[in-house]
């Protein structure tokens, strides 16, 4: 019989033993990378385990997580399984399982009751005196008969005295039942319910002994993002010293997730995952007859419809450009302080910065900028005008982007030789395309466009036919000490109907590109200039087209 109850202890102390635990722990922000349209954040778990099975529960997980993202790795001195992981909202829990809002508040009116009893105290204080001032002749001595004026108005000062006191008394007691009232309003409301503000996620696990062990959960948040900025700085050089450019690149992150960032290991990723995994499809293109015009009213309505669309298709979220500093001067005997820069993991698929030590980014604090790499290049400087609409010259740099990281599409502060100029956009560059970024007006050069000529007539016997000639002249004047690259910008019209004939003159300079950049009719010369040296390019057109027409240009009628 002993044996028997030995046995039977022995086997309800393992079902015991192999029962789940449900283990309350906490869970620590390890590392976040980010992209630039959300992040992935992973969480460290360090806890200790019994043998068996064994339920953790970690209720300080941000409710903006992506459950199905849900991931978990570790590791342990014993063996481990780790099984099911799930994400669950907990309730909102009662007005009794927050012991400290109960006692806040029992303090507060205990403070109110305080100030109720002084109220009456002062307030029996300020009756008496009323009623000694009405009550006790004043006037009047032991014998009825007078008392002396001086008795009189000391009497009368302590009476006043005692009212007024009493009376500044009540009013300083109410004001604070009334700061006291409305800290009772505010936390009687935050008494009624306590929303959850944290996810709640569980993960079972199964361990062969008694062990610690450490746990990785990582998962996807939607709110937080990075976009690049740059700053180019352009060394336009000297006679001895060819031109230099350095592009720092940076990352700007904005995080709302509902979590703090404290001491992570941050890192930002050229992956953009809201684009999905595959490519859109294409639908089948379809040509037919155009149908019978629909009423006016339903026509109306489609052309809206169609013009609502569109706006939709093409609206954009525009960013606020920034505040720009000015560059102090730095003294030549003194270091100057370095950036910290970050390093670059670059993968086949993806470039991932990561930023040197630890960092803290909160929630909905407003961005933080880091430097993520910097690079120094040999621009090509030139000046390109385009005189036609601004007779301003423009100074550009171009270079050859040779990083294997691209170069994402983001905003750009530009300097020259140490003054900010303004601001531009980067477009999205790969390896071995070329970068074309401007750096301001060039003062030193002067460009100047004039209409030497202007015909219009009449040609034809038997079909006449309207004619407009034009012709340009365009100078350039170079007033730099060195010589300088010079590219200038005009146009011809361009014709999309077949009566409307466009003619390039003769005494027209020859142009070094045509339909420049894919812009049709958009015509360049480049040429070197040298110190002092004017050039001069002659542009000439002629259009012809039927007589009983007129012609617009751009929609403007001619």
């Amino acid at each position: 019989m002993k044996n028997l109850l030995l046995a039977a202890a022995a086997l309800l102390a393992g079902a015991c033993s192999a029962m789940a635990a449900d283990i309350e722990i906490q869970s620590v922000v390890e590392s976040v990378i980010v992209y630039p349209d959300g992040a992935t954040v992973t969480r460290v778990i360090k806890v200790d385990l019994p043998r068996g099975d064994s339920t953790l529960i970690a209720r300080d997980f941000p409710l903006t997580i992506d459950p199905s993202s849900l991931r978990v790795e570790g590791e342990s001195a014993a063996k481990m399984v780790i099984g099911s992981i799930d994400a669950r909202t907990p309730r909102p829990e009662p007005v009794g399982s927050t012991p400290e809002l109960e006692k806040k508040i029992e303090a507060l009116k205990d403070e109110r009751a305080v100030l109720d009893d002084k109220i009456a105290a002062d307030t029996a204080r300020k009756n008496f005196a009323e009623r000694f001032a009405t009550s006790v002749p004043l006037g009047l001595g032991e014998k009825a008969d007078a008392r002396p004026l001086a008795d009189w108005r000391a009497a009368f000062a302590a009476v006043s005295e005692e009212i007024t006191t009493a009376a500044a008394s009540i009013r300083v007691s109410k004001l604070k039942q009334r700061d006291i009232d409305r800290e009772l309003t505010r936390l009687q409301v935050d008494q009624r319910a306590n929303p959850p503000r944290k996810m709640e996620v569980r993960v079972a696990l199964a361990a062969d002994g008694a062990t610690s062990a450490t746990l990785r959960v990582s998962y996807s948040v939607r709110g937080a993002r990075w976009v690049p900025l740059y700053d180019a700085r352009l060394d336009t050089g000297t006679k001895d010293r060819k031109p230099a450019m350095e592009l720092i690149r940076r990352a700007e992150v904005v995080q709302q997730t509902g979590e703090d960032w404290a001491d992570v290991a941050l890192s930002v990723s050229t992956v953009r995952t809201a684009k999905g995994g595959n490519a859109p499809d294409l639908a089948s293109l379809i040509v037919r007859f155009q149908p019978p015009p629909s009423p006016p009213a339903s026509a109306a309505s489609g052309r809206a419809d169609q013009d609502r669309s569109l706006r939709q298709r093409n609206a954009a979220p525009l960013m606020a450009p920034k505040s720009e500093a000015g560059i102090a001067g730095v003294d030549e005997l003194q270091k100057q302080a370095e950036e910290q820069q970050a390093v670059a993991d670059n993968g086949g698929f993806q470039v991932l910065f990561r930023v040197p030590g630890r960092v803290s980014i909160g929630a909905s604090e407003g961005a933080k900028s880091f430097r993520v790499a910097s690079a120094t290049v040999a621009p090509d400087l030139m000046v390109r005008t385009s005189p036609a609409l601004d007779d301003t010259a423009y100074l550009e740099a171009s270079f050859k982007q040779g990083e294997d990281a691209p170069l994402l599409p983001g905003r750009v502060s530009l300097y020259r030789d140490n003054i900010f100029v303004g601001r531009g956009v980067m477009a999205l560059t790969s390896k071995d395309e070329t970068v074309r970024l401007g750096f301001g007006a060039d003062e030193k050069v002067k460009v100047i466009r004039t209409m030497v000529r202007r015909n219009e007539g009449t040609t034809g016997i038997i079909t006449t036919s309207k004619t407009d000639e034009r012709e340009f002249k365009i100078t350039v004047r170079n007033g730099h000490d060195t010589p300088l690259r010079v590219t200038v910008e005009d146009q011809l019209p361009v014709s999309e109907i077949a009566d409307i004939v466009v003619e390039m003159l003769p005494l027209t300079t020859p142009p070094t590109q045509k339909d420049v950049r894919d812009r049709r009719g958009v015509l360049a010369w480049t040429f070197d200039a040298q110190p002092g040296e004017l050039k001069e390019i002659k542009l000439g057109w002629r259009l012809r087209w039927p007589a009983d027409k007129s012609i617009l240009f751009d929609g403007r009628r001619m």
